[in-house]
């Protein structure tokens, strides 16, 4: 809450709540969550006509599984891995001195 005060200028500022920054676009976007939820979560209400039925929801019914082959083979073989990996090679011909605790610099 900013109390009233007085500008150098002369001009009289009412007292008034200042939000913290950032607030306005937080309570932004709460808002929009907030619709969201509302407008996606009545999803499966029914608000129309004048039936007196309650809404019967029924399962589709399961067919009997199948049993299907997998086209994966497994173990999984990567034609790399029967190769040894390069190992990198240095792009600098001079040694690089780190510094360490122990030297000081």
């Amino acid at each position: 809450m900013i109390e009233q005060y007085v500008k150098s200028d002369g001009t009289v500022v009412r007292r008034h709540t200042r939000l913290p920054a950032g607030a306005r676009r937080e309570t932004a976007i709460l808002g929009a969550v907030v619709a969201g939820v509302f407008i996606l979560g009545n999803g499966n209400t029914v608000t129309t006509g004048a039936d007196t039925q309650p809404m019967q929801f029924r399962l589709p019914r399961q067919q009997p599984q199948q049993q299907q082959q997998s086209p994966v083979v497994y173990p999984i073989k990567r034609p790399e891995w029967d190769k040894p990996a390069a190992r990198p090679t240095p792009t600098v011909s001079y040694p690089i001195v780190f510094p360490s605790p122990r030297s000081g610099r």
